[in-house]
């Protein structure tokens, strides 16, 4: 099985945009929605879920304050610096040990050390992660919920249900929507891959934001091209990123015009190559078609 993973160096550049058209123009495949903290795949695609599992990515931790005595053992090996003394009463003392939940990483120490078993770690629910079917195929996706973290696990864990997916049902491809940026959800989303497709956009901060992804695949040895969007907006800089690209040996594999027909398919609910068959549908079409090669 071969895995493209398309990435960009920051959101907005239309990355989602080229996945979804990807999906409709490609065969024998399962979709990954990596991009977990912002997850917005389905809003084309339309998925129907069925199966939905809760996402365990850590633990939470609580002093239970009836069984506290106030020894301080907790929060002297604390070494967060989670744990403050400011807690209420409980009738023995007048004060007990608190857990602020955003300091605490979870660790667990405190709850091993307290000999009063005052303190109680748990998992905790984190998100949720879904197999659905799409009018394109198998989808796996998820959903992170608001402020938390270990987003790299979930994606990994993504990943590794999309490629059982595709195993099961015999599909030879992969094509991941990957994170923006060179956080933990990227670097778990591109590590092992076959190849990277990074999208940018003919702006300075696009050409930066595009280099710093490229030191990225390289550091994991991934191959990786790359796609400038709108790139009719501004061609001098096209020029530039392109020539970039190829003097950190990646190949410019396409260029895509700007056109409000992706708006237009966007509020239809329709992938670009979808809702037309000119214009921009033809150069992700062309686009498409480079990529191919390239997995082949």
């Amino acid at each position: 099985m071969r895995e493209l993973v398309v990435i960009s160096g920051k959101g907005g550049t239309g990355k989602t945009s080229i996945v979804a058209s990807f999906a409709a123009l490609a065969q024998n495949k399962v979709l990954a929605d990596c991009d977990v903290d912002a997850a917005d795949l389905h809003l084309v695609l339309d998925p129907k879920i069925l199966s939905r599992d809760i996402f365990v990515g850590g633990r939470d931790t609580r002093i239970l304050p009836g069984h506290c005595t106030a020894c301080g053992k907790c929060e002297e090996i604390c070494r967060f610096d989670a744990i403050f003394f400011d807690g209420p009463g409980n009738g023995k003392v007048e004060k007990t040990f608190r857990i602020d939940p955003i300091a605490c990483e979870g660790c667990g120490v405190c709850a091993y050390f307290c000999v009063e078993k005052a303190i109680e770690s748990k998992d905790a629910q984190n998100g949720e992660w879904y197999i659905s079917e799409t009018r394109h195929g198998p989808m796996v996706h998820a959903k992170l919920f608001a402020a938390q973290e270990n987003s790299g696990k979930l994606v990994s864990l993504v990943r590794s249900e999309a490629k059982r997916v595709a195993k099961e049902q015999g599909l030879g491809l992969l094509i991941v929507d990957g994170s923006p940026g060179i956080g933990c959800p990227v670097i778990a989303s591109v590590t092992g891959a076959d190849f990277v497709l990074i999208v940018t956009e003919p702006t300075l901060s696009g050409k930066h934001d595009m280099e710093r992804v490229l030191e990225l695949t390289r550091h994991f040895d991934v191959g990786a091209a790359v796609c400038v969007n709108k790139f009719d907006l501004n061609p001098e800089m096209t020029e530039m990123i392109e020539a970039s690209a190829e003097r950190a040996g990646a190949k410019p594999l396409g260029r895509i015009r700007y056109d409000s027909a992706v708006t237009r398919a966007q509020v239809a609910g329709k992938s670009v190559v979808e809702f037309e068959s000119g214009g921009v549908a033809r150069d992700i079409e062309t686009l498409w078609g480079a990529v191919s090669r390239e997995l082949s």
